[in-house]
């Protein structure tokens, strides 16, 4: 296996991870909608960064430590989960108070590096990216290759992936602007985002390594 082919090859498995509807879709979505489109690259770029920082820390080692230790592992589940729970509910509690659409925005645009950090921070708190690099990086290594290079590759060809599919995502928000910058799309975005979020909370703590 080559470079090229293992690259070409990794690219399709995480373009399948990437496609998946999940949390990171519902907070590029309810970006776009509630923020405008800078905001949801900005929340696109913290997502991507959690997904670089797994590749890395995969690549150098440090993930094993997560497939060796099951307390390890445990620990970051639910640290992961009760962020999720705890942002769904947030986003929930939020939409059932009586606002105008432009008072929404006005809230949630304090600060476009909150966006960033929650992507961010939602990704690492994931330990399955991290398994999921711990196994797919020797799958994806050519034998004559630096291991930690090579993983450093597979992560950016990852992020590449998440930015493109983001930004089709952000274009169809645009597209459809009228219909879904109205205070009932809003208020139902944070609805079903912060269900979706609650969801995949509960999901990871139920979850077995």
């Amino acid at each position: 296996m080559t470079v090229t082919s293992a690259l070409t090859a990794f690219a399709l498995v995480a373009l399948l991870m990437t496609l998946v509807p999940g949390v990171d879709t519902a907070l590029i979505l309810r970006s776009a909608m509630t923020r405008g489109r800078s905001d949801a690259m900005v929340a696109a770029l913290g997502i991507s960064t959690g997904v670089f920082i797994w590749g890395i820390a995969a690549a150098a080692g440090a993930s094993a430590v997560l497939a060796a230790s099951h307390l390890a592992y445990q620990i970051l589940t639910y640290a992961g989960a009760a962020y999720l729970v705890f942002l769904g509910g947030q986003m929930i509690y939020r939409s059932f108070r009586k606002k105008e659409v432009e008072a929404i925005k006005v809230e949630v645009s304090r600060s476009k590096w909150r966006n960033f950090t929650t992507g961010m921070i939602t990704n690492l708190l994931n330990p399955k990216i991290g398994v999921f690099y711990i196994a797919t990086i020797p799958q994806f290594t050519p034998a004559d290759s630096n291991a930690l290079l090579m993983g450093i590759a597979l992560a950016t060809v990852h992020v590449l992936l998440t930015l493109v599919w983001a930004t089709v995502l952000i274009i169809g928000v645009k597209l459809a602007g009228r219909w879904l910058s109205s205070a009932r799309s809003v208020t139902w975005m944070d609805r079903i985002t912060g269900t979706v979020l609650v969801g995949f909370g509960v999901k990871v703590a139920l979850s077995r390594p």
